[in-house]
């Protein structure tokens, strides 16, 4: 298998690095390098740019839009947007309830939803997680009854993220309490304007509230909004978290984390000397660097062998991918942590005050290593990726 690039896809990783150099606003890339929030109308932006270029759906098929991009040409763009670093494209829209849409929606739905997510026109939230129901999600309980051509949702979800900025979601329902727990879900997306809907924020470890819980009371959904089958959507659920899991082994996040790493290693000094010149400092360094090239060879693997799964199934490793990327992003912040040593203590929850010229750039390094404690948990976690890999890959 020959991992190398072409001339031409390193011609693609020039015009996409420039692309970045000279669009993206130099205010989003510095909040992005400092780990610093960005508000909802930066993101927005960005993201508008972006589709305007024609990439912002660039993995969609491109009748919906799409680029029509090799495996290879979509995994230099992801590399190079998280290396610049700035804002990836809305998951819950372009990378989880989109290809959704367009593989087991109706071409009403198509026509009614893409557009308006490939334009962020939508902001969309996850509605899947559940009090005693993440990791074994096939328990939730939020139920969706149906009454004629409406169904009546009642439940509540958790975690879910940047609920306070959407304007749809996409739920997981149970439509059939005597089915096989698998059996009897559906997947069914409407408004969060909707009468009965409240939005609840949950303060994190970190300071921030990009987590909430949603209550459904009486909520009362059309019928064509739901995606596909009626108690079809485990199918459609398990096809979306494929697709999150292979992206979320982040390379490009934890090269950059690296970078920036050895950068402040260099000018932060410990006991008369820079961080860098500490030789355990150096090894935990080396190590992590290791660890993230033989991460990004497994990457590459993957994307070679994309499609040889069957269509609509996603390379069994994602899980691979997600299992140590989430472990380095978790080792990356913290040597960071390790390299501000006891300025991790006094930090501002948002880091946007500035009067304090060693808290500015010290402010998020604590709140980014608390808050990454979670991304060995989200999107499956690294127990379930185990067993996942146990039955799928080993056989066993």
């Amino acid at each position: 298998m020959d991992l190398a690039f072409s001339k031409e896809e390193i011609a693609f990783r020039e015009e996409v690095r420039a692309f970045f150099r000279d669009n993206v606003p130099p205010e989003t890339r510095r909040k992005m390098v400092e780990g610093r929030h960005l508000s909802k109308d930066e993101m927005v932006a960005w993201w508008r740019i972006l589709n305007k270029k024609g990439w912002g759906v660039s993995h969609w098929p491109k009748e919906h839009g799409g680029t029509g991009w090799t495996s290879v040409q979509h995994y230099i763009f992801n590399e190079e947007l998280q290396m610049h670093p700035a804002p990836a494209p809305l998951a819950f829209g372009v990378s989880m309830v989109g290809p959704v849409i367009y593989t087991f929606g109706n071409e009403k739905q198509k026509q009614q939803y893409l557009p308006r997510i490939a334009n962020v026109d939508d902001w969309w939230c996850q509605g899947f997680s559940e009090p005693g129901s993440g990791s074994d999600l096939a328990s939730l309980k939020t139920k969706a009854e149906r009454k004629g051509d409406k169904y009546i949702i009642n439940g509540q979800k958790t975690w879910t993220t940047l609920a306070q900025h959407a304007d749809m979601i996409f739920c997981l329902c149970r439509t059939d309490t005597n089915a096989k727990k698998q059996m009897g879900i559906s997947f069914i997306v409407f408004s969060m304007k909707s009468k009965g809907v409240t939005v609840r924020p949950i303060e994190t470890i970190d300071g921030g509230r990009e987590v909430n819980e949603v209550f459904f009371d009486d909520v009362e959904v059309p019928v064509e909004n739901l995606i596909g089958e009626e108690n079809k959507g485990w199918d459609y659920a398990k096809f979306l978290l494929g697709n999150e899991r292979t992206g979320i082994a982040r390379v490009g996040v934890s090269k950059e984390r690296l970078r920036r790493i050895k950068d402040l290693a260099s000018k932060v000094e410990q006991n008369g000397k820079p961080v860098i010149e500490d030789q355990g400092f150096r090894e935990k360094l080396a190590a992590c660097e290791i660890e993230l090239k033989a991460l990004e060879l497994t990457q590459l693997r993957v994307v070679a062998d994309e499609g040889k799964h069957g269509k609509g199934k996603p390379n069994p490793a994602s899980s691979v991918l997600k299992i140590k990327g989430s472990e380095i992003q978790q080792t990356t912040t913290e040597l960071l942590m390790e390299v501000i040593g006891p300025f991790a203590a006094p930090y501002d929850v948002h880091g946007d005050d500035g009067s304090n010229e060693t808290m500015d750039w010290t402010a998020q390094i604590a709140p980014s290593y608390f808050n990454n404690r979670k991304v060995s948990i989200y999107g499956g976690s690294n127990e379930i990726q185990r067993n996942i890999i146990t039955k799928a890959v080993l056989g066993l």
